[in-house]
């Protein structure tokens, strides 16, 4: 017999001598030790206990649960399994009772709380030394850690490193902000300070690593923690934030080393779930560029929402099989459609929607890097012009009910060709609003560059830090507008949901960042010096590229909306005269690659558009 399988047989066997124990024991509480005339029913009850009570606990699993890990699931679970006994057993005893036993009705009751507390006692004992060996055996393979934040998530990951020593990680206490907690025990582990104790505090107990277990704090408090480890010279990581922790669990895989993420965390957004599960659960939902940043980001928040079917529409084979894999992975139940299509190819978006007629409708796909738009600028054009006009007519069509165009806060008042073409295609999903049924929704949703999404600065950041450096940035004064890929996703889904027709969203993007400042973080968090290890190269700014960006035109009115981090843009900009004419003489030009015709073009789309577009590049050439 394996070892596991003895652990479980010794566990079965163990609450079943424990349980049976528990009848006589309630009769004597009961009957105040004077058992009497009452011995035949509890030798009766005890005997059908004794048989029955073995299979019960084997009937439930009760014996694969580890004791030494004991939880408030496993408690529960306990409970559960005692009391339909224990209620089984009344009903039985009245029974019995009824045919001439002498025996009291409550004894089955009693008997169910004893049995809780002798099994339960048993498990928490067993724990409790458990724990306690861990802590107290400190060997040379392990090492100390100090947790800051003692709430749940620190809490968690406390038992889950003294439940498994063969991580070699031993926590030692805690620092937690909150002073009212000073001086408490959190796991059977102190609260030694707070956040601005590290350094003593780490010194004091010989804390060999800090672990921050925060995933609700800005990230102004993660630098200032991070700060205070560095001073004092100790190894520091983090668990992730709680875009990350969907589950709600923490465990030992999921620590890891602070990134730059983390610095610029902010605090979690809150969903209304309600109205979002009212137009995604249950309902066709279609997203377009699904296999890449944002779109996989989209796709595995409204996976989330049980919709009826989830197609992933792209061009790239390979990230639409990535993507789809995670899914089949994580919601197998899921019944997802990959398509495999270009939004430029008018034809086949048109079947496609006439054959799924999805519900909803996330446009995600777009060309997005502006130095590489400005090398092809009619692919700008046909691509996030076209394309989306593409999506946005098949959408009209076949009445979908909810159509998000993911746009971008280079559309404000744009001076390169990406920027251009984006704030064109807020006009087309616009001009689709106004010519939109009663019953559908059309909107566009503005926000500023995602933190890790493919092509942008960080993992360039990362792969030249690889390299040994330097680190490129185009000029020390330049700033963009930063968030995670999940808040992107979860506020562009939350947008979705408003119920509003001819809306443009932008979303709270807190302040802008200094690129420059951002490099000099990722080196310090591989712990290095910038200008000392890691150089830092000024390059120049590139074609297209502004050194600020904006989230709102400055004859457009930044105003609320029904979800905080989400800002509804009035605007001015009414459709031009002959828009529709226009778009396809834009086209037209994009197709045949005359660049001088779709530069006019453009112009009479988005009036002043050419004096900025030549400025800009006057800029870069003398620069």
């Amino acid at each position: 017999m394996s070892r596991a399988r003895s652990r479980k047989l010794v566990r079965l066997l163990t609450d079943w001598v424990m349980w049976t124990l528990a009848t006589p024991l309630a009769f004597w509480l009961r009957l105040d030790r004077e058992i009497g005339e009452h011995l035949g029913g509890m030798l009766l009850l005890t005997a059908i206990g004794a048989v029955t009570k073995p299979v019960w606990l084997w009937w439930f699993g009760v014996h694969r649960r580890t004791w030494r890990a004991t939880s408030y699931r496993d408690v529960g679970a306990l409970a559960r399994v005692i009391i339909a006994y224990s209620l089984l057993l009344f009903a039985g005893a009245v029974f019995l009772q009824q045919r001439g036993w002498t025996l009291p009705r409550s004894a089955p009751l009693i008997e169910g709380m004893t049995a809780l507390l002798l099994l339960l006692g048993g498990r928490l004992l067993l724990r409790w030394i458990y724990e306690r060996r861990q802590l107290s055996s400190g060997t040379t393979e392990t090492r100390r850690v100090l947790i800051a934040g003692a709430g749940d998530a620190g809490t968690m990951i406390a038992r889950e490193l003294l439940r498994h020593p063969d991580a070699g990680l031993t926590p030692v206490g805690f620092v937690d902000d909150d002073r009212a907690r000073r001086k408490d025990s959190v796991a059977g582990l102190p609260i030694l300070g707070t956040l601005t104790d590290i350094g003593p505090v780490a010194g004091r107990i010989e804390a060999d690593e800090l672990l921050i277990a925060m995933p609700s704090a800005p990230g102004s408090v993660i630098r200032r923690v991070v700060e205070q480890a560095q001073a004092a010279g100790i190894r520091y990581r983090i668990i992730p934030g709680l875009y990350d922790l969907v589950s709600g669990r923490v465990e030992i895989s999921q620590i890891r080393t602070v990134d730059v993420e983390d610095l610029l965390r902010r605090e979690p957004v809150r969903l209304d779930l309600d109205n979002i599960s009212g137009y995604l659960r249950g309902k066709r939902v279609l997203v377009t560029g699904a296999g890449g940043s944002i779109g996989s980001e989209l796709v595995r928040q409204i996976a989330r929402f049980e919709p009826e079917e989830l197609l992933l529409l792209g061009r790239g084979e390979n990230s639409i099989y990535q993507i789809a894999g995670e899914l089949a992975a994580n919601y197998p139940e899921l019944t997802q459609i990959r398509l495999i299509a270009n939004v430029c190819d008018r034809e086949r978006i048109s079947g496609l929607f006439e054959q799924h007629r999805p519900h909803a409708v996330f446009h995600a796909a777009a060309h997005k890097h502006v130095p590489l738009m400005e090398e092809n600028p009619c692919e700008a054009i046909r691509n996030n012009v076209g394309g989306t006009k593409n999506v946005v007519d098949a959408a009209l069509a076949t009445g979908v009910a909810h159509f998000v165009n993911v746009s971008t806060d280079k559309a404000v008042s744009p001076s390169n060709l990406m920027g251009l073409s984006k704030r064109i295609a807020e006009m087309v999903v616009h001009d689709a609003a106004l010519r939109a049924d009663n019953d559908q929704v059309f909107c566009s949703v503005r926000f500023g560059n995602v933190l890790g999404s493919r092509g942008s600065v960080l993992p360039l950041f990362r792969e030249q830090l690889r390299r040994g450096g330097p680190l490129t940035v185009t000029d020390e004064r330049m700033t963009r507008f930063f968030m995670t890929i999940p808040e992107a996703a979860q506020l562009v889904i939350q947008a979705g949901a408003f119920g509003e027709n001819d809306r443009l969203y932008v979303l709270d993007m807190g302040e802008p960042v200094r690129i420059y400042d951002l490099a000099c973080d990722l080196i310090r968090l591989s712990g290095l010096e910038p200008d000392v290890d890691i150089s830092i190269r000024v390059t120049g700014i590139r074609p297209g590229e502004k050194l600020h960006e904006e989230l709102a035109d400055d004859d457009e009115q930044i105003g609320a909306s029904p979800h905080p981090k989400i800002h509804a843009v009035q605007t001015s900009h009414d459709v031009p005269a002959h828009f529709h004419e226009r778009i396809d003489a834009l086209l037209r030009a994009a197709a045949q690659c005359d660049l001088d015709q779709m530069l006019a073009c453009c112009d009479q789309l988005v009036p002043g558009f050419l004096a900025r577009y030549r400025k800009q590049q006057e800029k870069v050439a003398g620069s």
